[in-house]
């Protein structure tokens, strides 16, 4: 009986040990994933304050636009000719700081891990955000050597410089979004964009035209409001870091001297994001080019209907930002099954999203097209081509999440290639298209290559993904080796 009970009690004691957690508190082994419907409902609890936070981005930019068409048409030339750039280089820095995710995803249950993280992050937002600044401020000069008319370049006055520092401040801030993104805490996102957004709104109001006494500003006193907003919206979003449970009280420093390879590995992801982001803009441009080269009714409907597709692809966006932090357990586990199924719940989820906005924009396609036109026959022809925006839309949806897998894999350059090689057919076909077919053929064009990059998006991400379960690496911190 004695040996029997030693028996027993050594069984019991290999299971109790088998069964325990491992020192960082976790059970090896793949995490128990959520059902389908489980991780969807959790995609869209984290892509949701994403979404409202883009929207109300977007809705800011647009008083901008409006309270300068009153002040002066100038003015607006000007505004115009700095945000072809401005927007092009913040898009660009925010894609680079999406690199981050994946690697503070890797670590949100380890300050010790992350503080290095959130440091380098910051290093390489503030280095893209000079490159960013340093394109901005040469408006002037890219304005004089494309021949813009001589009064909107002597409308431009300080504003494309206070527009470079809000490129740089921007980049700073999102090194804090993008952090708070992995991590899983977007509803301190919509914090800081909602807050920008409401100062840059306040702002532009006071400060463009006007209130009683006080004179406008008008293009100045808009890059002031920007700045300002930017710098607000940065405060807010370090602050909230700063607040996280993982790094509160932490006495590590989250500043200092940068680590250049783990800068350089962050960046190894990131800037591929940013090259697909210069690409997908310099294509787009092609685009409007093409559909300008028709009439002007066509060149309106196109505009138009670019502007309906930002708003149902944000949430795209905002999907594929979501499914980061979920996908992390899976891939530090080498759960491919998990990370496979996390990105066909975001897939399931951006389609959702993409459908219903654009449904609800197709009952209210009178009122809302109203808004951008009142041309009856531009807005006769975006109708006509809504069906095919909506499909455009879907195929852009698709390839964006199966871009953020590859995101969360820390593998990006197959989505840069993917891109160069699918944008850069169109950009050659887009001119001789339009002339031939009009506005119809150049949409059927782009949904070409967005169907193209569906493919290639979802054939690498199969492939890399698949690579996980034969890498015996663990995930590490830029900078830090295992142990």
């Amino acid at each position: 009986m004695a040996a029997l009970r030693r028996a027993v009690g050594a069984c019991l004691r290999r299971r109790s040990r088998a069964a325990a957690p491992g020192p960082g508190g976790r059970k090896a082994g793949p995490p128990p994933g959520p059902s389908g419907r489980g991780l969807i409902g959790r995609t869209v609890a984290t892509a949701l304050p994403l979404y409202l936070t883009m929207l109300a981005s977007t809705a800011g930019g647009l008083v901008d636009t409006a309270l300068l068409g009153r002040h002066a048409t100038a003015s607006l030339a000007a505004f115009a000719l700095t945000m072809a750039v401005y927007t092009p280089a913040t898009a660009t820095v925010a894609g680079a700081l999406r690199g981050v995710m994946p690697f503070v995803s890797a670590h949100d249950d380890d300050p010790d891990a992350l503080l290095p993280v959130v440091r380098d992050g910051l290093w390489l937002a503030i280095a893209t955000g000079l490159l960013g600044a340093l394109a901005v401020a040469g408006v002037p000069l890219i304005g004089l050597a494309s021949g813009v008319p001589r009064q909107t370049l002597s409308e431009l006055g300080a504003f494309p410089y206070l527009m470079a520092a809000s490129v740089l401040v921007a980049a700073v801030g999102n090194a804090a979004t993008s952090t708070l993104v992995g991590l899983g805490r977007s509803r301190l996102v919509m914090r800081a964009g909602m807050t920008g957004t409401a100062t840059a709104v306040v702002l532009s109001l006071i400060l463009v035209n006007g209130v009683g006494p006080l004179a406008g500003l008008g293009l100045p006193g808009a890059g002031i409001a920007m700045l300002a907003a930017a710098t607000v919206g940065a405060t807010v979003a370090h602050a909230g870091l700063r607040r996280c449970a993982v790094l509160a009280g932490r006495p590590g420093r989250r500043t200092g001297r940068p680590q250049v390879r783990a800068v350089i590995r962050l960046a190894g992801v990131g800037l591929p994001l940013a090259g697909t982001v210069l690409i997908k803009f310099a294509v787009l441009g092609v685009l409007a080019v093409a559909a300008a080269r028709i009439d002007p009714v066509n060149a309106a409907a196109h505009s138009i209907s670019v502007s309906l597709v930002g708003l149902m692809f944000a949430a795209a966006v905002a999907v594929g930002q979501a499914t980061i932090p979920l996908l992390a357990p899976h891939v530090k586990a080498k759960d491919v099954r998990g990370v496979r199924a996390g990105v066909r719940a975001g897939v399931m989820t951006a389609l959702g999203a993409v459908l219903l906005i654009g449904g609800v924009l197709a009952v209210l396609r009178v009122p809302v097209l109203s808004l951008f036109t009142h041309d009856l026959a531009a807005r006769e022809q975006v109708r006509a081509l809504l069906p095919l925006v909506l499909l455009v839309v879907v195929t852009d949806a698709l390839q964006a999440v199966f871009g953020f897998g590859l995101v969360a894999i820390r593998d990006t350059v197959p989505s840069l290639l993917a891109f160069a090689v699918c944008y850069g057919l169109l950009a050659l076909a887009a001119v001789p298209l339009a002339a031939r077919g009009g506005l119809t053929a150049l949409w059927l064009a782009l949904l070409a290559a967005n169907t193209l990059l569906v493919v290639g998006q979802a054939a690498f991400f199969h492939l890399r993904s698949g690579r996980l379960r034969r890498s015996g690496r663990p995930s590490t911190a830029p900078g830090r080796t295992p142990a």
